[in-house]
């Protein structure tokens, strides 16, 4: 209770315009991350190719979406929305693996 007390007064403390560069500093943020994952994944796809495996592995796409449930979990954020957009940052590190070979 005593976070959400502390929450609020940030709020009340915080006008509109602080709130927005808030937003868009964490926007920015989340952006660069998705660049860092994509780099990452490219590299996992040059490996891939080198090793000779398939593109898609069933397997470690289904632990991705657990971690992301329990992600999203841990910091109380619907888990349906989290798990979409890591399906849909999977499905796309797909298609640039396919692409590139």
């Amino acid at each position: 209770m005593a976070d959400n007390d502390t929450d609020r007064r940030r709020t009340e403390e915080m006008n509109l315009d602080e709130l927005r560069e808030e937003i868009q500093s964490i926007d920015q943020e989340l952006v660069e991350l998705i660049a860092q994952r994509t780099y990452v994944a490219e590299t996992i796809a040059a490996v891939k190719e080198e090793q000779g495996l398939p593109t898609t592995d069933e397997e470690q796409e289904q632990a991705v979406m657990e971690r992301a449930g329990e992600n999203a979990e841990r910091f109380d954020v619907d888990s349906n929305l989290v798990k979409a957009v890591f399906r849909l940052l999977i499905e796309l590190n797909k298609v640039e693996q396919r692409e590139s070979r």
